[in-house]
């Protein structure tokens, strides 16, 4: 995921203060994953598991994450677009609709360790980050393609 963000980076990075702030909140969510999924490995025996404080600030950066892309990232894209003239086609539609597929998902995970203590029991940690990474993963590739469409909107509105 780290290197196909920077690649992201490099290839979108600049080309506007949306993109730029969009691909700056991912970075800080996905530091905050590899912090997570970074612990060693444990068997039942030796156990380790992230404290309460990792979970909860992970959890708020998902929500954070999630809930900018959605509303603040969608409005500010939204209103460059009503500025000049521009509507979303299609193609753009459809890939928002998919990233907004991954959104319950994610946010189960934050709903079901935001709020833990440092000695429950997770028996599901490891398995749930997993899916974490996968759905963050998939999200990625799919708002990879949705910065690209908006990318070359923004730089060549209509009638330009």
């Amino acid at each position: 995921m780290l290197s196909k963000f920077e690649q992201v980076q490099k290839q979108w990075g600049g080309t506007s203060d949306v993109i730029d702030h969009w691909l700056m909140s991912r970075q800080q969510l996905l530091i905050d994953y590899c912090k997570l999924a970074g612990l060693p490995p444990f068997d039942k025996k030796t156990r380790q598991l992230p404290t309460s404080s990792q979970l909860q600030l992970f959890s708020q950066q998902l929500v954070d994450y999630i809930s900018e892309g959605h509303f603040k990232i969608y409005d500010m894209v939204m209103e460059r677009w009503n500025a000049t003239g521009y509507s979303p086609t299609e193609e753009i539609s459809q890939l928002y609709s998919q990233i907004t597929q991954t959104t319950d998902p994610l946010l189960n995970f934050s709903d079901r360790y935001c709020a833990i203590d440092d000695d429950d029991d997770l028996p599901d940690f490891d398995k749930d980050l997993s899916s974490v990474g996968e759905l963050m993963e998939l999200r990625f590739a799919l708002e990879d393609k949705l910065i690209e469409l908006i990318s070359e909107s923004l730089a060549c509105p209509p009638g330009a």
